[in-house]
């Protein structure tokens, strides 16, 4: 270990050596001869000293709160409002002054400014997945504002049309802390012939010995990025470990401390919640909410799977939860985020130190309806037509599409037929239908379906109870005991762990059993008296037509036409019940 620690000293201050060696000489009264293009630059005499008749664009960062005060006081509206934001220091270093360093620089060498690059609170190190051309997942720190800049000082133009010669940044921390990006800049200054210089004057990849320099710092801040992310992990394992809230926007549902009830947003969540596990549809719920002016705790306008992410966070139920990254669960930098309940050492969750919202069996049979993590695929979908995704053809099976009547058809605006896939396609094409007629015939058919479901729900005198509700607790307690009998030392390790896997299978079969026991026990109990009238008026939307539909059918075929007979447009609509 103490070889080890001897060996990094030393090279840290070899490294110290060499930036204080490129420090002097970078100094103006040091001038280096690039290896100018003659065809983009005025003259070949241009030194990283001398700068006259150069031109630099800046490459700054904004940080949130100067991004927030830059809208502020580009929008014209709030300028007294930018004026009087309070400063909380995290933009110390904020654009304007790096804007004014980074001018005087180039001015007080003869060259001048002629654009700049803002760049958002863009992490210079932190990678993100992406997919590549031919399939692979690969990480890059993805900086869309920097690309731009190296492409644009290939090109030697900048986005205003000004001529571009070259690119000043405060310092080499901020151009870069990714190697990979660093070797973009020093092709750019190499093959081109347009230098990058930073502040600080440390920054020479004209020189070969500027290059090893600025790799080697670069290498050592991503070093430096790894550490800090491995102790602020650490500290936030930590806190979910006591079910502490950490943070970040307010969850919504729960007020800016985290940990007490927001009421109107707790009645919304708790209503959501009743209105799901009787049947009812998440985008019917978000179309309600967005109807009524309700918005996510970021302002936003809700969508099912944003709904569908409030609900299956633990947080509902009382738990603490961590953040699982990738779609194979693993913590890998990318990929799709989801939350999971946080276990403690005896398999037990953690209990967050906030107020929950619905009971953990509750929250249980939610997970059942709605899944424990996004699945592919599943969001929603741009389709315009109600029958689409419903409508089937009667020939070969195949999903209908929509097709709009050109106007050689001499059909009404707007109108369109119901068409199976032609036989390259997948489909036969041997199924059309009347558009407009079908979705009206569409209505009557969900409609009664609800109201026959109604006058069966009026007959009915009472709601059958569910018959596995004693095995349910008996599991529960046979699980409990199990874990009390492995603390005490009376069961084997093999043993406890092979009778958990069977108690908790089993507890699973009853949870699921449970809950479609309930949903189809309360299927449609919640639906309003008015639906009838108000999908005919046209009064719901798309979205909430489009679920009705999909609750009262699994499939509606659409049988041929025939021959030699005319059969009306109910006539070919063969319904499948969705129980």
């Amino acid at each position: 270990m103490a070889v080890q620690v001897e060996v990094q000293l030393s090279v840290r201050e070899a490294v110290r050596q060499q930036v204080g060696r490129v420090h002097r000489q970078a100094a103006p009264i040091r001038m280096y001869h690039l290896s100018m293009n003659t065809k983009t630059l005025p003259s070949a005499r241009n030194t990283v000293g001398d700068l006259a008749g150069l031109s630099f664009a800046i490459l700054a960062r904004l940080s949130n709160e100067s991004r927030r005060r830059r809208h502020l006081k580009e929008s014209g509206t709030d300028d007294q409002a930018a004026r009087q934001a309070p400063r909380t220091g995290l933009d110390i270093n904020n654009r304007d002054e790096q804007i004014a360093d980074c001018t005087a620089n180039i001015e007080s060498r003869g060259g001048k400014v002629v654009f700049v690059y803002d760049e958002p609170h863009t992490s210079a190190y932190k990678r993100r997945r992406v997919v590549a051309e031919d399939g692979t997942v690969e990480y890059r720190v993805i900086r869309p504002v920097y690309r731009k800049a190296l492409s644009d000082l290939r090109k030697g133009v900048a986005p205003n049309g000004e001529r571009l010669d070259g690119l000043i940044c405060p310092d080499l921390d901020r151009l870069t802390r990714d190697n990979r990006d660093l070797e973009d800049s020093i092709d750019v200054v190499q093959r081109f012939g347009r230098p990058i210089l930073d502040n600080s004057g440390a920054l020479d990849l004209t020189t070969e010995s500027g290059r090893t320099n600025a790799r080697v710092v670069t290498a050592f801040n991503n070093a430096q990025s790894a550490a800090t992310g491995r102790r602020v992990k650490r500290k936030h394992q930590a806190l979910q470990r006591e079910g502490i809230p950490t943070g970040g926007t307010r969850p919504f549902g729960w007020c800016e401390d985290k940990r007490t009830l927001n009421p109107p947003e707790a009645r919304l969540l708790r209503a959501a919640v009743y209105e799901l596990l009787n049947g009812g549809s998440l985008y019917v719920i978000c179309a309600e909410w967005n109807r009524d002016g309700i918005v996510t705790a970021r302002g936003k306008a809700w969508r099912a799977e944003g709904l569908k992410a409030v609900l299956r966070n633990p947080r509902m139920a009382g738990y603490r939860m961590f953040t699982v990254v990738g779609d194979d669960g693993a913590e890998s930098e990318g990929g799709s985020r989801h939350v999971r309940t946080l276990l403690d050492a005896d398999g037990d969750p953690v209990i967050g130190q906030w107020k929950r919202m619905i009971t953990p069996e509750k929250w249980t049979a939610v997970l059942e309806i709605i899944g424990e993590a996004p699945v592919r695929g599943a969001g929603s979908n741009t389709r315009k037509y109600m029958g689409t995704g419903t409508l089937r053809c009667g020939r070969c099976d195949t999903a209908l599409r929509a097709m709009k009547a050109p106007p050689s058809a001499g059909k009404p605006q707007g109108y369109f037929w119901y068409g199976c896939h032609s036989k390259g396609k997948g489909g036969c094409g041997g199924i059309k239908i009347d558009g407009p007629n079908t979705d009206k015939a569409l209505i009557e058919l969900a409609v009664a379906v609800y109201e026959r479901a109604a006058a069966a729900r009026e007959a009915t005198v009472a709601p059958t109870p569910w018959t596995g509700a004693a095995r349910l607790k008996a599991v529960a307690e046979d699980m409990a005991a199990a874990k009390a009998a492995r603390k005490a030392g009376r069961l084997t390790a093999e043993r406890y762990y092979a009778d958990l896997h069977e108690y908790e299978t089993e507890q699973r079969a009853l949870l699921k059993d449970r809950n479609a026991h309930m949903k189809a026990n309360a299927a449609a109990r919640d639906i309003p008296a008015t639906l009838g009238a108000d999908w005919r008026k046209g009064r719901l939307s798309l979205t909430e037509q489009r679920a009705y539909l999909e609750q009262a059918f699994s499939a509606v075929i659409v049988k041929p036409a025939g021959r030699g007979r005319r059969m009306t447009t109910m006539d070919r609509l063969e319904p499948v019940d969705a129980s």
